[in-house]
């Protein structure tokens, strides 16, 4: 806990002069240099100073510094880039010596920051002053969501509920499970208490990116989510689950936020301007100014020059179903091995690039081809795809880049949304219930939006539980979810301790045969479903111990 241990001159340079993402978060340095004194005696000072809390929040467009999604440290992708430090989670070198994307650091500086507002707010200017709880609203949402980013990794931690004196003792030791929830349930609903309606409508362009009073009830929800599942709840305490299903049901009767349509569905990733970045669907997303290195990192070979980061697994895909509805194992599914995206959930279209498939960046349109020795799998090139696939969510179709007058796009990360908290819904009602209408309707919303069939009835709990936990590795993939949701159901032994397949597909003439290959065999043990607390931490104190077996 000795990360935290900052002078307080030392902090409020930190906060004043930290790089900014988007219009709200600029200070204005002209008046000159920044005392201590003068933040909290000037409107514009208090405000920015909240602003920055917003920095600590995590883009994850690019968790190794060269490109890669952490969908790759699941069995969702593989990255291109053989020498990725994101290996170490999928080869067994996971440890405290050896992190990957603790963020341990950033997460509780960022802590400092929020408590230094909470505590100096109160008595500081704020003009008009009804606007301090609004801003005291946020502040307590960003507390609970970096509680909540320590909480995913670590399990137990040290709560941050307040600034740290240097002269204090901070060889303490970590926080319960329940103690953890507790706190960032309490924060949430402070949030949700605190800002008013008026704040959760549309922002104008410059503050897209602030927390709302949705926000605070999405964050309640996912919180709630990880305490009632498996990993923590061993016992399958059912009032768990209620309590996930009742914070979600907040959300949704709010009637502030929906599902896009499945004609606006890629507005989400593909972000043309402003309005389509923050729409009806997205709950809360990072701030983002404009770049293209997104498509530049992922986009196939083929397309100027792009470096194919991300590469879907076979996994992943087979767990597309048929537009039937039909998994691809049910032999009456109508599925063909020879002609595999035939037929298929329209989602495998819209966020897997596979061969055959049409791809855009800028004026540049064709087929792509990912047989061996086609434009995007030339085999002499290292980072051609290493599964015969290319990611295609997130992906912006006007983004340009490696060329002159490269057009960048804005691209916030999106923490939450809708789609998500249905699922999560259904999960809930499930788990405790059983699959009853309010179920079915969950889901069937997110599965029918793009145009797939309705549940099949009468399904049992266990089969409605695998009904979803498909769902969401479908519809949430590469957004991080399944690096979790396989965490916390912990069924980390079934899927990430398992070979990883990719297509390889093979043209002679006109005609081409596809053959699933293995790509790699990945290990997962039982102390991979919390992350190493990195051991320069473990190393200044007696009290903060190590996750088991590590």
């Amino acid at each position: 806990m000795t990360i935290i241990k900052k002078t307080y001159g030392a902090l409020i340079l930190l906060t004043l002069l930290c790089s900014c993402k988007d219009d709200f978060f600029k200070p204005d340095y002209s008046q000159g240099p920044i005392t201590e004194e003068s933040v909290w005696v000037t409107d514009r000072r208090v405000r920015e100073f909240l602003n920055n809390g917003y920095n600590y929040l995590i883009n994850r467009y690019n968790v190794d510094g060269n490109g890669a999604l952490l969908a790759s440290a699941s069995d969702e992708a593989v990255n291109s880039n053989l020498n990725s430090s994101i290996n170490t989670i999928n080869n067994g070198t996971w440890g405290p010596q050896r992190t990957f994307d603790s963020q341990y650091t950033n997460l509780y500086n960022g802590l400092r920051v929020v408590n230094v507002f909470l505590e100096k707010s109160p008595t500081s200017v704020i003009t008009p002053r009804s606007d301090l709880p609004k801003l005291r609203g946020e502040a307590f949402f960003l507390r609970a969501m970096m509680h909540f980013e320590l909480f995913k990794r670590y399990g137990k931690i040290v709560l941050a509920n307040r600034s740290f004196k240097v002269t204090e003792d901070l060889d303490l030791p970590r926080n319960s499970v329940e103690e953890v929830v507790q706190s960032i349930v309490a924060d949430c609903d402070s949030a949700i208490n605190q800002i008013d309606a008026g704040w959760t409508k549309d922002w104008d362009a410059a503050n897209y990116g602030r927390a709302t009073k949705a926000s605070g009830m999405a964050l309640k929800t996912k919180v709630l989510l990880f305490y009632a599942s498996p990993l923590y709840n061993p016992a399958n305490d059912k009032n768990r689950w209620r309590e996930v299903a009742k914070a979600a049901k907040v959300l949704i009767d709010q009637n502030k936020h929906g599902l896009l349509s499945n004609a606006d569905f890629q507005n989400l990733w593909d972000y043309t301007n402003t309005a389509t970045s923050y729409n009806k669907e997205v709950i809360f997303a990072t701030p983002a100014g404009s770049i293209n290195t997104i498509e530049a990192n992922n986009a196939p070979i083929g397309f100027t020059g792009g470096l194919g980061r991300t590469n879907p697994t076979q996994n992943l895909v087979d767990a597309f179903e048929m537009t039937n509805g039909k998994p691809i194992s049910d032999p009456t599914s109508g599925y063909d091995p020879q002609k595999p995206y035939t037929n298929r959930d329209p989602r495998l279209a819209q966020f897997i690039v596979y061969n055959g498939s049409t791809f855009r960046t800028g004026s540049l349109t064709r087929a792509v081809e990912t047989f061996d020795n086609g434009l995007d799998n030339v085999l002499s090139n290292v980072n051609r795809t290493k599964s015969g696939y290319y990611m295609r969510k997130f992906l912006s179709t006007s983004a340009t880049y490696n060329i002159n007058n490269a057009t960048s796009r804005r691209r916030p990360w999106v923490l939450f949304r809708y789609a998500d908290i249905l699922l999560a819904y259904a999960e809930a009602i499930n788990e405790s219930d059983g699959p009853n209408t309010e179920v079915y309707n969950a889901v069937d919303a997110v599965r029918q939006r793009v145009g797939m069939p309705k549940l099949p009835t009468n399904l049992t709990q266990e089969q409605m539980r695998a009904k979803i936990k498909n769902e969401r590795r479908v519809e949430l993939c590469f957004e991080e979810q399944r690096f979790y949701d396989v965490r916390r159901w912990k069924e980390g032994e079934t899927y990430f301790n398992a070979p990883i397949y990719g297509m390889r597909i093979l043209k002679s003439g006109t005609t081409l045969s596809y053959t699933p290959f293995l790509i790699e065999n990945r290990v997962f043990s039982s102390k991979n479903y919390l992350f190493p607390i990195p051991q320069d931490e473990v190393n200044k104190t007696k009290n903060l111990g190590q996750n088991e077996d590590y």
